[in-house]
């Protein structure tokens, strides 16, 4: 069973399946939870200092360290 796991690269399987997870989410029906809850921005006030990455912002930072441009409009093109 080891063997099948030495040759991956764990962070890079990471990012694979947060970058496919993302464009699900985008094509998603605008009434499912999960949907709301992704494009949703709380309101309210936030203490001061330098605001935290959202697990979005971190997934299109890997986007375009694998030059996908457009993400979420290539995932309304999808067949």
């Amino acid at each position: 069973m080891r063997e099948l796991y030495k040759d991956l690269d764990i962070v890079a399987v990471i990012k694979k399946k947060s970058s496919e997870w993302i464009g699900n989410v985008a094509r998603m029906d605008n009434e499912r939870l999960v949907k709301k809850i992704f494009e949703s921005k709380p309101g309210g006030r936030r203490r001061k200092r330098r605001p935290g990455l959202r697990w979005v912002e971190d997934v299109e930072e890997d986007l375009l360290e694998m030059k996908i441009k457009g993400w979420r409009q290539k995932t309304m093109e999808r067949e």
